[in-house]
């Protein structure tokens, strides 16, 4: 079985996945080459997810790599196909050989990271030209950010900017166009020029809990929150059944 390069249009059934995985040890898509590893304080965040049994979630894993500005290979399971995401968050880029956005929009129920490994591929415009796909498949990050924080899976806020605080847009975050469709749009403009917690953003025409919490973590994932610990509107974003499972997880 030849792999196939990352510019191939084409995206692998996750049977056929499974079945290179079981005959080889190996993912099928290359590597830079065949020690690479990924860093060190990226793969104790994973291994952190690993043990809060958290490693499956697209969310938090890309959350990672943005936070550690680190490259990755991220092997996404969703609607039978594997996507091979390859971040590249110190240029604000991304590859897939098949835009996923659209996909992500009309549900995301199977969505599930199977793996993380090093990237096989390099940034345009890299001094080592090798590995540098051809065709249209990088494409800005941000979209994709905003896009997963607002249908993935996850419904809560991250641990980073979660517990007694309050939040604020920074002045010079710009959204992206689609985050201000609906609701969402005149809570994003509010943040510009109010501070509120998690339960005042969740009382605003059109919000609730969970898109409050959504629309959070995007700003978050694009470096364009403000998180307040000690304001005076700040308060406990956690609520109860997110503190009993943060309980059980610790007892574990």
């Amino acid at each position: 079985m030849h792999v196939r390069d990352f510019d191939d249009s084409t995206l692998w059934r996750i049977s056929t996945y499974e079945r290179m995985r079981a005959e080889t040890g190996e993912s099928g898509f290359a590597r830079l080459n065949a020690k690479s590893v990924l860093p060190t304080t990226l793969s104790a965040e994973l291994s952190q997810l690993q043990r809060a049994q958290s490693s499956g979630d697209a969310l938090e894993v890309v959350a990672a790599c943005v936070r550690q500005h680190e490259s990755a290979l991220i092997l996404l399971r969703h609607r039978e196909l594997v996507w091979p995401l390859t971040l590249f968050p110190q240029h604000s880029l991304y590859h897939l050989p098949r835009s996923i956005i659209e996909s992500l929009q009309q549900g995301v129920r199977d969505l599930e990271v199977i793996a993380v490994d090093p990237p096989g591929l390099r940034p345009p415009g890299h001094a080592m030209h090798e590995r540098i796909a051809d065709g249209p498949g990088y494409r800005p990050l941000a979209p994709l950010l905003w896009t997963l924080a607002l249908h993935a899976p996850r419904e809560t806020l991250f641990d980073d900017i979660a517990g007694r605080a309050a939040y604020r847009l920074m002045s010079d975050f710009v959204p992206e166009a689609s985050a201000l469709a609906g609701a969402l749009g005149p809570a994003l403009k509010r943040l510009r020029v109010e501070i509120a917690s998690l339960a005042d953003i969740a009382r605003w025409p059109g919000m609730n809990r969970e898109r409050a919490a959504r629309l959070l973590n995007g700003a978050y994932l694009q470096g364009g929150l403000m998180v307040l610990r000690t304001h005076t509107a700040a308060r406990d974003s956690t609520s109860g059944r997110e503190r009993l499972r943060g309980w059980l997880r610790a007892g574990r």
